[in-house]
């Protein structure tokens, strides 16, 4: 009796942009109800195959079989879709101006009898299915972009979740999640159901806990499909980066603060962050640990000029500074620059070439009567770049030709070449994979030992306890604990960031 074909097939497949290969051998085969991961460092073109995988760009060489069928090359995605497979992005594909509803079901919008969209049954059948899949708490009526990032997240899987009939692919889909229940049930609810899952991302404790197997991607090949339970996570490190983590990573460790203020909040107000006091001294890094929608996104926003402050004071380098915006912060004392949680809207401008982006607060200055060539730009961007190991070709290729973990490593190089003293980072490494954790890593620590100055929020407890010299929690929109030395655990963090009394040096609320 002949046995079922593969849910997918994927063989040789390969990418060219120009003289660059993007892709150079890629193949894999994924069973049906099979979660399978794909692993790989940023630059391994894990993007390229999943648009190839979902119709946004077409191959050069390679096959692609779903269940034993080829389909004829797609063109779009609802080329994939007709195929049977969808995709939720990592880089949002929502449009932030029309409703959830509209969101949900385009291109497929039910009409009325005269041919006219309906607005009622369009809406009625988007609960419909937000309810089927756990998300009755998104409104169908809501406008996306008045929805928090990880609502979009949220939206965006669901969208996939009910498009996919053969294969699912999720593109980090937990990185603007601060819980993975929900996401993690509708997998292996759809799993069971026979769907084949394909599922990208940089955590290892989610890969293990969802997937069987996992085929790993470096330099744009396949170098293995492996079963999870059969391999530890430095040989899949190795197999990602072509080196041992002792040999990547180095020693940690790192100086006790040290130096005076030089970025305060006193009393400080605006929007969820209430009242909050904190103070940023030169050569540190001070984190802050907080749940989602516990006030940190206003309070980043507020002290870079991008949120109104309703009441309190900034003060910089000692003296109080009104910021209304990210250009006054950069002119504030030594300067306050800012990297933002979305880079796509907000940290990118993706008609530019990746070293103009880079060098774009300087580029008045090195201009000549408003001109900059291309050589003279990618000479001022190189230095910068080079301390987060972006390649230098990168520099001549447009921004949203690269890879997620490329574009931030280009916004931070931003931020560094800048010239401020102050970096306000929020979540910088979300959604990257662990080489460029490092590189951002070493980045980080290398600016405070020189003497400039870091307040980090980062989703992941495990970043703040190797980064910070200090951390704050944040919880309900008040700074609860100040964390320092071998008081900053994950044991104090997760305790203060879900409400409970940590072991810290002093607390906030104790002191107002």
């Amino acid at each position: 009796m002949r046995e079922s074909a593969p849910a997918l097939e994927v063989e040789s497949l390969r990418k060219h942009y120009g003289p660059t290969v993007a892709l150079a051998d890629a193949s894999m085969s994924i069973e049906a109800g099979e979660i399978h991961a794909v692993l790989g460092e940023n630059g391994a073109v894990k993007s390229t195959l999943v648009k190839i995988l979902s119709g946004v760009v077409k191959p050069d060489q390679g096959t692609l079989k779903v269940n034993g069928w080829k389909p004829p090359p797609f063109h779009s995605i609802v080329d994939a879709r007709k195929a049977g497979i969808a995709t939720a992005f990592q880089e949002l594909s929502l449009l932030p101006n029309l409703s959830v509803a509209e969101n949900l079901l385009l291109p497929n919008l039910l009409r009325n009898p005269i041919g006219l969209t309906s607005r009622r049954a369009n809406q009625r059948h988007a609960n419909e299915i937000l309810t089927q899949f756990g998300v009755a708490d998104l409104d169908p009526t809501t406008s996306v972009e008045s929805l928090a990032l990880a609502e979009k997240q949220r939206l965006e899987i669901t969208r996939a979740l009910w498009r996919a009939r053969h294969l699912l692919v999720l593109d980090e889909p937990s990185a603007s999640l601060t819980d993975t229940t929900w996401l993690f049930e509708q997998i292996r609810r759809l799993a069971n159901e026979g769907l084949a899952v394909l599922y990208i991302s940089h955590r290892l404790s989610e890969v293990r806990s969802l997937c069987s197997r996992a085929t790993v991607l470096r330099n744009g090949q396949s170098i293995d499909s492996v079963d999870l339970e059969g391999v530890d996570d430095n040989r899949i490190f190795e197999m990602m980066v072509g080196r041992s983590p002792e040999e990547a990573f180095g020693e940690t460790g790192w100086p006790a603060p040290a130096g005076e203020a030089i970025l305060e909040a006193r009393g400080l107000t605006s929007g969820k962050a209430r009242g909050i006091d904190l103070s940023l001294r030169r050569g540190e890094v001070l984190g802050v640990a907080a749940l989602e929608g516990q006030g940190q996104r206003d309070l980043f926003r507020a002290l870079t000029g991008l949120a109104h402050v309703k009441s309190g004071e900034i003060r910089v380098d000692g003296k109080p500074t009104s910021i209304h915006s990210p250009r006054q912060a950069l002119r504030a004392g030594p300067g306050i620059a800012f990297v933002p949680e979305e880079r796509k809207t907000e940290g990118i401008f993706s008609n530019m070439r990746t070293a103009a982006n880079i060098i774009l607060p300087q580029a008045f200055r090195m201009s000549r009567f408003g001109f900059l060539s291309h050589r003279i730009e990618e000479g001022h961007a190189m230095a910068t770049a080079q301390r987060l190991d972006l390649q230098p070709r990168y520099l001549g290729f447009r921004i949203d030709a690269l890879s997620g973990g490329n574009q931030q490593k280009a916004v931070i190089a931003r931020a560094l070449a800048s010239g401020a003293g102050i970096l306000v980072l929020f979540d910088p490494t979300r959604g990257v994979d662990v080489g460029t954790k490092q590189s951002i890593y070493r980045v980080i620590r290398d600016f405070a030992d020189a003497g400039g100055s870091v307040l980090l929020y980062s989703s992941e407890i495990p970043e703040l306890i190797e980064l910070c010299n200090r951390c704050l929690v944040l919880y309900d929109g008040r700074i609860t604990d100040e964390l320092s030395g071998d008081t900053i655990t994950e044991q104090t963090l997760i305790s203060g960031i879900v409400g409970h009394r940590s072991y810290g040096t002093a607390t906030a609320a104790e002191a107002s």
